[in-house]
Order: structure tokens, then C-alpha cells, then sequence
């Protein structure tokens, strides 16, 4: 069965995500220490709230340094997505800089946080096989992710005052803006794609 470890700093939806792993048929653990990756096929890394509060939580369990030496599939949620990135302007946070470009306020936002359902154009990506192409997926949040090359990383966006990166992927780091475990069957689709995205890994941890 794969395994997949769902990383705890502390502020993810964590039950929700657990279970829709385990409905993909993944083997899911919580993990909170580095220890927890080994044997892991593919991690998560969810979160709620702030870039800074996510770092500093991470830093202390001394988390940092192996998320960003893993070479396996990793999945970002949310805050998750952009503790991938290098530098937040929320809290002048420096991130794990998993990919180059930074996190910025939501500009012409007609309310923040941002919190809903919306439309998601996503280009061709094994994460959103067999997702219909109108499905809507859940915010809230009031900070995007901003690539340096949006070009090559960029797999999925969406509107709300403006146009704003929806999902990147740089090779296998992936993350989403939204919250699959919140979005109903097409959340459920993307996980089960993540899991079998997964599935040939072959714990690398």
C-alpha cells in the first residue's frame, strides 16, 4: 500500500486530508519529526494561517532542512503550497525555497481573505487527470504564490479581483492554492491522482 505522511506543524486540516488519502487507498501517517518520512512514498504538507507561524514550527522540529532534501512527490496545500516558495511579504518570512519567486498579498481583491468556491483553468498535469474541466474548487486565504518563471511552473489558475496562480508543479513538487480535502469529489480526484503519482516511488525516504 502507499504510504504517504501528512506533515503536522501544527495548523492543517489534518483529519480531513488523512481521510482523503486513505479513501485514494493510501496508508496515511501524521507525522511531526523527521524520523516520520522514513519509508514515506510521498508527503504532504498542508497548512492554515501564516507563512512565519508555519516556518517557525517546522524550524523547531527540526523539519526544515529534510522537506527540503526530499526527493520523493510532495504535495503543498494552501500555506503549504507557499512555504514552497522563497520569501513571504505576510511576515517578511523566508520559506524553504523549494521554487524561486515569492508570496504577495491577493492584489484588487474585492474582500480578504478570500473564501469560496471557484472556477480553476489548469493546464494538462497528472494532479488534475480526469477532473472536469468545470469543477470548482474551495479558498480561503489572502496571499498568493508568485513564480519567477510562471511560465514553466504554473499548472492551474484562477480569478478573484485578478488572475492568480492555482496549483504549480516543479517536478515532483506539486501545490494548490485551494483545499482539495474541502472540494468535494474533484478535491477526492486530485488526491487519489496524488496518491498514484505516488504509488511508483517505492519509498525513497
Amino acid at each position: 500500500m502507499t504510504q504517504i505522511a501528512v506533515v503536522d506543524h501544527g495548523a492543517g486540516n489534518l483529519v480531513s486530508i488523512a481521510q482523503g488519502l486513505e479513501r485514494a487507498g493510501a496508508d496515511v501517517a501524521v507525522v511531526a519529526d523527521p524520523a516520520g518520512l522514513n519509508g514515506a512514498d510521498g508527503v504532504v504538507l498542508p497548512g492554515v494561517g501564516t507563512t512565519g507561524a508555519a516556518m517557525d514550527r517546522l524550524a523547531g522540529a527540526g523539519m526544515v532542512e529534510p522537506l527540503r532534501a526530499w526527493p520523493g512527490p510532495l504535495l503543498g496545500i494552501c500555506v503549504g503550497l507557499q512555504l514552497f516558495f522563497e520569501h513571504s511579504e505576510e511576515d517578511g518570512t523566508d520559506a524553504l525555497g523549494l521554487i524561486a519567486g515569492r508570496v504577495q498579498r491577493l492584489e484588487d481583491a474585492p474582500l480578504l481573505p478570500h473564501i469560496g468556491w471557484n472556477d480553476v483553468l489548469f493546464k494538462p498535469d497528472p494532479l488534475f487527470a480526469g477532473v472536469a474541466t468545470d469543477a470548482t474548487f474551495y479558498f480561503v486565504h489572502s496571499y498568493v504564490v508568485v513564480p519567477e518563471d510562471d511560465s514553466s511552473t504554473v499548472v492551474a489558475e484562477t480569478e478573484y479581483g485578478t488572475r492568480f496562480a492555482a496549483a504549480v508543479r516543479s517536478g515532483r513538487r506539486v501545490g494548490v492554492q485551494f483545499h482539495p480535502e474541502r472540494s468535494g469529489s474533484s478535491g477526492l480526484r486530485m488526491l487519489a491522482n496524488f496518491v498514484e503519482e505516488c504509488a511508483g516511488n517505492s519509498n525513497v525516504a
